[in-house]
């Protein structure tokens, strides 16, 4: 049976804790099904934060300082406005100004939906890409959350893993589709790549046919061959994400792509609005009818 993201967290969270000499930090590890199913149950090095958040970071950076590697897991990204100063100030910046890496892996929870309402959801992994000294990543498949953690391995510094409860079920990888027919390349982020993978079939009922780029590191964000030739081919394109669209990574990587090719490319995230509790008031991740509808309007343009 192929492995969930769910598992994949799970085994490498396992690993590093039982012989990695890694420690855990995050508020209730234990008490709603062990983080989505992401955390071995009564490993070691499992460590209960108390329920302040702007704190919490500090316990990390300290593990950090003293050679543990730690993971710092905040269940819902909505948090990430009380935790981000000690994560930005110090552990982004200790390395450059002071000489001295603070390495964190920091698992950022986007969700959205269900009731979750105005504080429990959200998905903001655009802040983290405005300070230096800090990566930026979001898989969203099994092998990519491989690739993230020994990435993380590798260097000394704090990376923000931007996970999205929509792909913890899934174990499917996400290989990227180009064809030389295509009049758009859609370079989809987060949870978007699961509604672009919707959206495409309903392109194609018109006759539209598009180029599929995922994106798992939104920084750094590398203008190579692998995004660049897609564009050049198709002649306009679309970056896709999770987080609000306003001053966020879908509007920066459209930028960037744009000015690299001299070609339209435009943005789609979140709506500009706060999300409510109930149904009517959600505010997710763009759904497969809003991307077919940004394209039509992107391709009128165009035309």
């Amino acid at each position: 049976m192929e492995k969930s993201v769910a598992d994949t967290i799970r085994d490498i969270t396992r690993e590093h804790l039982e012989k990695g000499n890694g420690l855990l930090f995050g508020q209730c590890i234990t008490a709603v099904g062990w983080i989505q199913h992401t955390v071995p149950p009564n490993a070691p090095g499992l460590v209960e934060l108390p329920m302040a958040d702007v704190s919490g970071p500090g316990f990390a950076i300290g593990a950090a300082l003293m050679g543990r590697r730690p993971i710092f897991v905040l269940r819902f990204q909505s948090f990430i406005w009380l935790a981000i100063s000690p994560l930005v100030n110090y552990a982004a910046k200790a390395k450059e100004l002071w000489g001295k890496g603070v390495p964190i892996f920091i698992r950022a929870i986007a969700t959205e939906g269900n009731g979750t309402g105005p504080v429990h959801s959200g998905c903001y992994h655009s802040l983290f890409m405005h300070m230096p000294g800090t990566l930026v990543c979001a898989p969203m498949t099994p092998n990519e959350y491989h690739e993230v953690w020994n990435a993380f391995c590798r260097q000394d510094g704090p990376v923000l893993v931007s996970e999205h409860r929509r792909s913890y079920l899934s174990s499917a990888e996400m290989p990227d589709q180009v064809r030389k027919d295509a009049v758009v390349t859609l370079f989809p982020i987060s949870a978007t790549r699961f509604s672009v993978l919707d959206a495409v079939p309903l392109l194609e009922k018109q006759g539209i046919r598009c180029n599929v780029v995922h994106l798992l590191w939104i920084k750094p964000f590398e203008l190579n061959a692998r995004v660049l030739e897609p564009l050049k081919q198709s002649g306009c394109g679309l970056v896709l994400d999770s987080a609000y669209e306003v001053a966020g990574a879908s509007q920066s990587i459209a930028y960037d792509l744009m000015l690299a090719t001299g070609l339209p490319v435009k943005a789609l995230g979140q709506e500009d609005r706060s999300p409510g509790v109930a149904p009517r008031l959600e505010n997710g991740t763009p759904t497969p009818q809003r991307i077919v509808d940004a394209v039509l309007g992107l391709l009128r343009k165009k035309s």
